[in-house]
């Protein structure tokens, strides 16, 4: 029998629900760019405890659904060559590494920095916890910077694999 491996990438991608339509949609630059919102939204609405109460919970939720709406959100893009759009294809690649799979050096570069990432979570959360701007900040730059290092690495990756599967080429339009 074979030994099924931990893929957070993957956990991620079921959670969020993504199917080709999303996918599609998700290639928008719009969704893009304001996906790097969901954090700094997420901070806002967690520290917003200190002026709510339990009513901070109703902004924890609304950014929550925004993280899933996202992808969601915005039309399907006319075009696709940019870099944005390039970096939603390299994660639908990566995510399909066991059927096609992608140069070592690709999957290296993404495990770590989602390491880089998930580090970060550790100054952010003592910061939220602490109401303690430092550390919150450290800790979004280090989670943001990363997904954004992650997004270029992708766009890269799809660079490299768009001419390894005929869907990978039809994406880009």
């Amino acid at each position: 029998m074979a030994r099924r491996r931990f893929d957070l990438f993957a956990i991620s991608e079921r959670l969020m629900n993504m199917d080709d339509a999303a996918w599609a949609r998700h290639a928008n630059p719009w969704s893009v760019y304001s996906r790097m919102s969901v954090l700094p939204l997420m901070t806002l609405a967690i520290w917003s405890r200190v002026w709510l109460g339990w009513g901070a919970l109703l902004p924890v939720l609304l950014v929550l659904v925004w993280t899933w709406w996202n992808p969601r959100a915005f039309a399907r893009p006319a075009r696709t060559d940019n870099w944005a759009s390039r970096g939603t294809f390299g994660e639908r690649v990566f995510l399909n590494r066991e059927q096609v799979p992608v140069p070592h050096h690709h999957v290296t570069w993404a495990k770590g920095l989602a390491w880089v990432s998930g580090i970060g979570v550790i100054p952010w959360v003592y910061g939220l916890w602490a109401l303690h701007p430092g550390a919150t900040l450290a800790g979004l730059i280090l989670m943001i910077g990363g997904k954004l290092w992650f997004v270029d690495r992708m766009a890269w990756l799809y660079q490299d694999m768009q001419d390894k599967h005929p869907d990978y080429a039809r994406w880009l339009h």
